[in-house]
């Protein structure tokens, strides 16, 4: 791995969160909180406990307040900032998206600031709770694009994206030849279902450059990953955590629930493994527009 390392995170937080209405009027879905917590903060500590040297946060002109909250988190806070001033962590660089044309877009964004070599995007909507899953993922990755996956049920499918399989698995690699985004009910290809995990060849660019908007009028990132399928391997990893989807109510909720109970677990010295026992470190800032 040490020639495939995933030294850059791309976690996008520039969308509206129209599912979490009226809350996101006034506060980013990225900031509401998961009982003791913030959204974003499962995200930031799990990219910092993959080990990533450049984290890219991508955000529009009315959501500043990402950037001011991250800039003040402290050692009370999170694991993030560390009141040593030797141990140097990584570098956050703000991309703005001036226009909300969809997640593949918002990955493009970041092609002049993404460091060489493959990377990561982490959706911060999805919180998967237990073993940090881009690490997970990481271990397991050789080569092409990798997609963490889950079951999902047929009444639940026309919300994900779906695989196309294309053969057994391999240990939690499950060979894929394609996604559908979204797919109508009764026609979901698998029960496999994509989670906002992804490892990505940097070859990805390219194809987005190209690839037209798709449903909704964005451009899809699962739509650029099916064509790059067809010069790459793809695969999809089963991870073992819990993911809730904090982009709704009630996974809000849901979260904000299991993080109480692994608080709780936590205060009586009984631990749970949550994404956020990275390494203390203290991160750069710079500020890209796009």
């Amino acid at each position: 791995m040490s020639d495939r390392s995933i030294r850059t995170v791309i976690i996008p937080a520039a969308g509206l969160g129209s599912r979490l209405l009226p809350a996101t009027k006034v506060t980013a879905k990225e900031l509401l909180p998961v009982y003791d917590r913030v959204v974003l903060d499962f995200a930031m500590d799990e990219a910092i406990g993959l080990g990533a040297e450049r984290i890219i946060v991508v955000i529009s002109a009315a959501k500043r307040a990402i950037q001011a909250y991250l800039s003040g988190r402290g050692p009370q806070d999170t694991p993030l900032l560390s009141t040593d001033p030797q141990e140097i962590g990584p570098e956050i660089v703000y991309v703005f998206q001036d226009r909300p044309l969809g997640l593949g877009h918002a990955v493009l964004c970041c092609r002049d600031v993404t460091l060489p070599g493959p990377f990561a995007v982490l959706l911060p909507d999805d919180i998967v709770m237990g073993p940090n899953c881009l690490a997970e993922m990481a271990s397991h990755y050789t080569q092409g694009h990798m997609i963490a996956a889950m079951q999902v049920s047929p009444e639940e499918a026309s919300q994900y994206g779906i695989f196309r399989l294309s053969g057994l698995p391999r240990d939690k690699c499950l060979p894929v030849v394609g996604m559908v985004e979204k797919p109508s009910s009764g026609t979901a290809p698998s029960s496999f279902g994509a989670v906002g995990r992804y490892i990505l060849d940097p070859m990805i660019f390219d194809v987005l450059e190209n690839t037209a908007s798709g449903k909704g009028g964005e451009v899809q990132l699962t739509d650029a990953i099916t064509t790059a399928g067809r010069s790459v391997s793809l695969v999809a990893f089963k991870f073992s955590g819990t993911r809730h989807d904090c982009g709704n109510h009630d996974g809000l909720l849901a979260a904000g629930a299991a993080r109480q109970a692994a608080a709780r677990q936590e205060s009586a010295g009984l631990g749970f493994g949550l994404a956020h026992s990275a390494t203390p470190t203290a991160p750069a800032h710079a500020i890209v527009a796009r």
